[in-house]
């Protein structure tokens, strides 16, 4: 039997070593990118149609968007399954990773066993239970309007402190307040 491949894009070296770690011992041969460019040189070097079975790709890598990656796997290989783990998790970023190639959309904090779980739910299910709505507090509704604006404009700082109207250095501060790794 072979090996499953995995290719986890992610900026944090910490959080990628882990994961790495952790598939690994899972029985998955494991490769590390920690950006687009880093990416495309993995597709490069696989002229023969190689293609990871799975891709764990980070929304946010450092200050460009991993959406990029995603639609670049999916372009490699339609059999990859990819997976989006974010901390900037919202509907807009979702739907954008599903309609790229991504088969599933995790929010941070998310386990070894969530994501190879997330690696095996590639079908939808109508099953879902639908729940009522949930009362969100005002700062959570500004806090993923920031995010989905951040991901509209591919995680400028200046563009998006433009687009919600504040000036650069009070969004900077509000995303370092809130910062998730």
């Amino acid at each position: 039997m072979t090996r499953k491949t995995l290719l986890i894009v992610e900026d944090d070296a910490d959080l990628a070593r882990t994961l790495k770690r952790s598939f690994e011992r899972r029985d998955y041969a494991v490769a590390l990118a920690s950006s687009p460019a880093e990416v495309d040189a993995f597709i490069a070097a696989r002229t023969g149609g190689e293609a990871p079975d799975f891709a764990l790709v980070d929304l946010k890598l450092g200050t460009e968007s991993g959406l990029g990656c995603v639609k670049a796997l999916a372009e490699h290989s339609g059999d990859t399954v990819i997976v989006v783990l974010t901390g900037y998790a919202s509907i807009a970023t979702a739907v954008e990773a599903i309609k790229l190639g991504a088969s599933n959309y995790l929010p941070k904090p998310a386990n070894s066993d969530d994501i190879e779980a997330a690696f095996g739910r590639t079908q939808a299910d109508t099953t879902v239970e639908i729940g009522t709505r949930q009362t969100r507090s005002v700062k959570t509704v500004e806090w993923e309007h920031i995010h989905e604006t951040l991901a509209a404009t591919g995680f400028n700082i200046s563009e998006t402190a433009r687009r919600l109207g504040m000036h650069r250095r009070t969004l900077a501060r509000k995303l370092e307040k809130r910062q998730i790794k």
